[in-house]
């Protein structure tokens, strides 16, 4: 029995993510962590609890039957990602992916982009 972390954030993508990491989970009965980023900017911190967004996602898995821990995490989003899996000695990060816009190439990786360079696991990206 292993650790998938899946990355959600309400996007289709990520919704896609979020079912293809359940699905992966019961299959291989793993304990699905499903993370969801504030990102810095915004500012605050984090209280312990999940937000809405995770709250949903959290539904979503426990109406598969997937046992699950929600883990509301906040920096930037591609570095949170990987330190989420390597706080969870995960074996597996899901994570969607979508076209970038002209700005976010400008600024550099995307998300998903991030995660494949930076974890030291498998890393499975949902188009």
């Amino acid at each position: 029995m292993g650790t998938i972390v899946v990355a959600y954030d309400e996007s289709a993508p990520s919704q896609r993510a979020l079912e293809r990491a359940a699905d992966l989970a019961r299959r291989y009965e793993d304990t699905l962590v499903v993370t969801s980023v504030i990102p810095v900017w915004i500012g605050g911190g984090v209280d312990g609890r999940p937000g809405p967004e995770l709250r949903q996602a959290g539904a979503k898995v426990e109406a598969l039957g997937v046992p699950f821990e929600l883990v509301e995490a906040i920096g930037d989003p591609g570095q949170a990602i990987v330190e989420v899996a390597e706080a969870k000695d995960a074996q597996l990060i899901v994570v969607g992916t979508r076209e970038p816009s002209l700005v976010e190439r400008l600024l550099g990786m995307s998300v998903s982009e991030h995660v494949q360079r930076q974890a030291h696991c498998d890393v499975l990206i949902v188009h």
